[in-house]
This record gives C-alpha cells, sequence and structure tokens, in this order.
C-alpha cells in the first residue's frame, strides 16, 4: 500500500503526491457549492494509505486503505496544484528594480489610458498584475475633477477610510497636522506604518500639476533591502528583528503601532518595507542593542537617499499613480504654492481586495495577466 503517487503527464511532465494530502484533498470532503472543507485535519486518518488507482474519465480514481468508495482527482486541477503559487497566480511574481534611477516610467513600467482601464478588462487585468509585481502602476487621462480617483480605485479593489476619509487632499494648508500637506520636500517614505492594519496600495491622482518643483520620487523598497542582506547581512538582521514604534497623533486621532523597519515572511522572503521618519516614535532603551539598531536603521536611510535607487517622474494633470505601500517608497520635491498651485488627491486600498479584483478578472476573461 503505497504512501504516495507519482502522476505523470502527456508531455512528460511529473509531480508527486503523498497519499496523505490527496487524501485531504478529497472533492467530497468539499462542499459543492461554496468549494469550502467540510473536515477538519483532525478528522483524517494519520497515515492513509493508496489501494488502488487507475486512470479514468480524464483524471485519477483512487481508492484509500479503510474507505468505503473511490475519490476522483482532475488531471487537469492535479496539475495545477502541482504547479508553484506564482504560476498558478502571476500576481504573486515580484519583479525587483533595483535601478530606478536608470528607469523610466513610461517605457518600464505599466501604462494605461483611463479609458481603456475602464473599458477593457483584459487590459485592467494586465494593468493590475503588473501593479502587484512591479509595486507601482500608471495611469493617464483620468479625468482632473474631484473625487474622479475613487471612480478609477473603485476598478482596483476597495477604498479603505482613514481618519482622512475615503480620500485625502495633498495640497498646501496653514499649519499642517501632516507634512505631506505642506511645500516642503518628503524623502522616501511609506505611508501610515502606525495603522492596523498598514494600508496595502495608494493611489494619487494629480488634479494640478506645479511647473516648478513638486517631482514625484518613487523607489522599490525590496529591491533595497536585498541590497542590504547582501551587503550588510547583520544590519538586515537588526532591522527585521527589531520593533519600531511608530505613532501620529492629531485632533481627531492617535494612532500607535508597533512593526520592524523591514518585515519578512515565514520562510525569510521580504514581505513589507515600513520606513517613515516623520512618524518613528522613540524606542524603549530596555532590550534593544541601541548602538546596532541606529546604526542599521542609518545604513538603511542613507541607501535611501542614493540617487541610484530612484524613479523620477514629473506627475502632470490627469495622471494616476498606484504603489504598493508596504514595498514602494515615494517621496517628492519642495515646490512653493505661493508661486504655483499644487493639487492631489490621494486614497488608500485594502490589499486584499486588489488580488480579489485580479482574481475575478482572471476568471471573469479567461486571462493570466501576463
Amino acid at each position: 500500500m503505497p504512501d504516495a503517487l507519482t502522476v505523470v503527464w502527456d508531455d512528460g511532465r511529473s509531480a508527486r503526491f503523498s497519499a496523505l494530502w490527496l487524501r485531504d484533498c478529497r472533492p467530497e470532503d468539499r462542499d459543492p457549492h461554496s468549494g469550502q472543507r467540510l473536515v477538519d485535519v483532525a478528522d483524517l486518518p494519520e497515515e492513509p494509505r493508496i489501494r488502488t488507482a487507475r486512470a479514468a474519465n480524464g483524471g485519477l480514481d483512487l481508492e484509500f486503505e479503510g474507505e468505503p468508495s473511490a475519490s476522483h482527482y482532475a488531471a487537469d486541477w492535479l496539475r495545477e496544484q502541482a504547479a508553484a503559487a506564482a504560476d498558478r497566480r502571476p500576481e504573486l511574481r515580484t519583479r525587483l528594480w533595483p535601478n530606478g534611477s536608470e528607469r523610466d516610467a513610461m517605457r518600464d513600467h505599466a501604462w494605461l489610458d483611463y479609458a481603456q482601464f475602464t473599458a477593457a478588462p483584459t487590459k485592467r487585468l494586465h494593468w493590475l498584475t503588473r501593479l502587484t509585481q512591479d509595486g507601482i502602476a500608471f495611469l493617464a487621462g483620468v479625468p482632473t475633477r474631484e473625487r474622479a480617483i475613487l471612480e478609477a480605485c473603485a476598478l482596483m479593489g476597495r477604498v479603505a477610510e482613514t481618519n482622512y476619509g475615503l480620500l485625502f487632499e495633498v495640497r498646501s494648508v496653514a499649519l499642517p497636522e501632516n507634512l505631506a500637506f505642506s511645500d516642503h520636500g518628503l524623502g522616501l517614505h511609506t505611508d501610515n506604518p502606525y495603522r492596523e492594519p498598514v494600508p496595502g496600495f495608494q493611489a494619487l491622482h494629480v488634479l494640478v500639476s506645479s511647473p516648478d518643483g513638486g517631482e514625484n520620487l518613487f523607489a522599490d523598497g525590496f529591491a533595497i533591502a536585498e541590497h542590504l542582506r547582501a551587503a550588510e547581512p547583520q544590519a538586515f538582521a537588526v532591522l527585521t528583528g527589531t520593533p519600531v514604534p511608530f505613532h501620529y497623533r492629531s485632533a481627531d486621532a492617535d494612532l500607535y503601532a508597533e512593526r520592524p523597519l523591514i518585515q519578512l515572511s515565514a520562510d525569510g522572503r521580504i514581505m513589507a518595507v515600513h520606513y517613515n521618519n516623520r512618524s518613528i516614535a522613540p524606542l524603549s532603551p530596555a532590550g534593544v542593542d541601541l548602538g546596532a539598531f541606529y546604526a542599521a536603521y542609518r545604513r538603511f536611510a542613507r541607501l535611501l537617499r542614493e540617487p541610484r535607487f530612484q524613479l523620477r517622474r514629473h506627475l502632470g494633470d490627469g495622471e494616476l499613480v498606484a504603489f504598493d505601500n508596504q514595498r514602494t517608497l515615494h517621496g517628492r520635491t519642495a515646490f512653493s504654492s505661493q508661486r504655483h498651485a499644487r493639487h492631489l488627491q490621494g486614497c488608500y486600498l485594502t490589499r486584499d481586495s486588489v488580488y480579489s479584483q485580479i482574481g475575478l478578472l482572471r476568471r471573469g476573461t479567461g486571462g493570466d495577466g501576463r
């Protein structure tokens, strides 16, 4: 009685499936309408064995020892499961761009006219897939009227409401509670690391651009973090292992959260970068090697200032940029609102809703977004 089964397809590709995995994935153990599981792992035999296996009806019929009936597994389904997640879902395939200064936003990143974005689901699927792969994508020709950003973002995912409302105004005001609402230049940063959860994606729509200053800056935080990991692994380890407090307060909000500047997944992949020098709060000196932390923190900050990593683009009226707020750092050069008006509107999108939209478009168009 084997504890595994090797499947070979007509093109010579093969995959090995354990009996435990096959028993866990029996089609009979899923609700036929919702597809949700009807059993828990505690209900499974600890060491299932395959009694018989035979090709039938475009798949495999398997009998397990001690089970009353056979289970059918479609060959196409087995092949899909054997593929890596990034092959099944191209939006999970990260493409780094460490050479920001050498890149041209229109040439090297996804650009789409707004009319096509709204009317062509296949092109929208490709644009959204590039957004998740590269961490940034652009639209042109978005109407330069207030709240048009919400109409555009409704086709990307779900807009998250914050203390700013559904959208926020990026223009100079007297006594701003956030320096984003001033004439100051802003270094590269991610937004709102003091929130739970951190906004997944951000969009900015230009209503009125300034001809003098206000150039937008972007950088791939994952690529910079990987550079640090390769060049200075000890500094990388410090930044991934030290919880950093972030704090924001205003008349109507008091937000606090702790997270590392570079966040790793369980298998060691970089899954988020959180960097905002304007909202970092004092670290507790207890239990932290402050000398090691500040040395690593300073090194990362200096990397963010290096022009080689920075993509620069002076966004014009009607242009919209969307980017991964947990990966792509953004900033701007200073400008003078007294000489030239500058007005952008921005909003945040929940992370899961953007990936959900890609899945729905893939299902509806039959494409994969590549």
